[in-house]
């Protein structure tokens, strides 16, 4: 049996890898970027110093490319079995270093490590993709007089993706897991924010013995690096997860250079619906843990509540208590933490901005809106109450633990209240009337949609990804694939 995710933490949460790898990850081995520069990591739980990495430019993506390009034709021509099994020899290496992989997140953007759920359900998800392998296949039409016709799926070849910092290794495993399962090579770029724990997976990538150019991981920042990616010329695809804004620039980029396919997930403002009849005591605490899990960093959180007027001030008194009791936080490094700290200054100075905005404009905040301690980029679990639709914390995304909560009173008009956002990603619904249930699950303009449930809830075998500015594709389940093969025609005559 595999070890657990706590198996070498001491009672009290202490542990430190060995080494904490600071190079590129090009051609099955470790080397430092052609210029040489650094960047450092900050610790956002005490902001000292972590680590210093090697940072990628246009030349070290072009090296990556290379070597991913004359990887492919082995990689590709290799039976679905044989890439199922280097994915599932892959997911065993994880599991068994899932704690080094957790630690190094915590302390480059301060996710609590401890039995951290978010990773081990990652270790499920690469196992789900692997077996995806098997399961690309085209399909065949007797339609045509005298002719026997079918359709291929085949990779794209060389492939870029660029994930964000939020959850370092879920994102990497949503990437890399359909990339290779369908026999793409990958050039992959993490993000400045977070880098450590995929390094150490490409680690594990050498110990595997991984064919050398099929993964290639870079740290570095969204110029040059990414844009250097979402431009190159021998990239036929790219997926990309973050900020509407950095995918509109993605999206922006592989236009203006070969047209790569290009698949976005990107941010969320996800409406949860309270009707009367809801159980409030499975509603508050689902709402509170969507918005306080990975300290609201997390573009399905649950940041606009709805609730119906006649219960309003029941569900405000217990979500205020439920907020500050599951709120409580800590150094994520530290056995029984249950909330860090935002991922670093330019997250944390965002979220004040909010609260700031919310404190000049006289919006009521029942709980919280300010700086939690003196050390750590740590913020107050947040309510704030009954803010104007049309206001910057109902429009945009915080990113932080701070939910708005609003009251309504008719199912059509919240409905149009929920929908009225650029973003469509996740969106959620508590009612004990199943034709209410499904009605509103129609009507939710989202690509996920919770019933009596709300983020993070997900299943691995369902589609995951956005509507509107929310995303373009899907994740997970048996489509992912379908986002990483090209469709082609074969017309037969007999």
């Amino acid at each position: 049996m595999a070890p657990s995710a706590t198996s070498d933490i001491a009672p009290e949460g202490e542990y430190k890898p060995k080494h904490i790898e600071d190079r590129l990850f090009i051609n099955g081995e470790f080397v430092p970027s052609i210029s040489g520069k650094k960047f450092d990591i900050v610790n956002p739980n005490n902001e000292k110093f972590a680590a210093s990495v090697y940072e990628a430019g246009a030349e070290d993506v072009d090296l990556a490319v290379k070597a991913a390009k004359e990887a492919f034709p082995a990689w590709s021509a290799l039976s679905a079995t044989d890439r199922q099994g280097y994915l599932n020899k892959l997911a065993d290496a994880i599991e068994k270093n899932v704690t080094e992989i957790s630690y190094l997140e915590a302390i480059s953007m301060g996710k609590p490590y401890i039995g951290d759920a978010f990773n081990m359900f990652g270790v499920q998800i690469l196992r789900y993709l692997a077996s995806k392998a098997l399961d690309v296949s085209g399909d065949s039409s007797l339609n045509t007089v005298g002719h026997v016709n079918i359709t291929l799926r085949q990779p794209f070849g060389v492939c870029g993706a660029i994930i964000p910092w939020n959850v370092p290794l879920l994102m990497f495993i949503n990437k890399v897991g359909p990339a290779l399962a369908t026999g793409n090579t990958l050039v992959l770029k993490s993000s400045e924010k977070s880098p450590l724990s995929v390094l150490a997976v490409a680690r594990l990538c050498q110990e595997i013995g991984l064919p050398k150019g099929v993964l290639n991981i870079l740290s570095g920042f969204g110029r040059p690096c990414g844009e250097a990616i979402a431009k190159h010329m021998e990239i036929r695809k790219v997926s990309f997860t973050g900020s509407v804004l950095a995918g509109r620039a993605v999206k922006k980029a592989a236009a203006e250079s070969n047209l790569k396919n290009v698949t976005l997930e990107l941010g969320g403002k996800s409406p949860l619906l309270v009707f009367p009849d809801a159980d409030l005591a499975k509603a508050v605490p689902a709402a509170a843990f969507s918005i306080l899990a990975n300290s609201g960093q997390a573009c399905i959180a649950s940041s606009r509540v709805y609730v119906h007027s006649s219960i309003a001030d029941e569900f405000m008194e217990a979500m205020k208590t439920t907020m500050v009791h599951m709120g409580k936080s800590g150094d994520a490094l530290k056995a029984g933490t249950q909330r860090g700290p935002q991922a670093d200054k330019i997250q944390f100075d965002r979220v004040m901005s909010y609260l700031n905005y919310a404190k000049d404009n006289g919006l009521k905040m029942p709980i919280g809106g300010g700086r939690e301690g003196n050390t750590g980029y740590f913020i107050e679990p947040t309510i704030i109450a009954n803010a104007p639709e049309d206001s910057k914390v109902m429009k945009e995304e915080i990113f932080g633990p701070v939910v708005c909560i609003n009251t309504f009173t008719d199912e059509a008009e919240v409905l149009d209240r929920a929908n009225d956002t650029e973003f469509g990603l996740y969106a959620s619904v508590f009612t004990k009337d199943i034709s209410r249930a499904m009605r509103v699950a129609k009507a939710l303009e989202a690509g996920s949609v919770g019933v009596n449930c709300t983020s993070p809830t997900m299943a691995v075998d369902l589609p995951f990804g956005g509507w509107k500015q929310s995303g373009d594709g899907r994740e997970l389940s048996k489509y992912a694939t379908d986002f990483w093969t090209e469709l082609k025609s074969v017309f037969i005559a007999l």
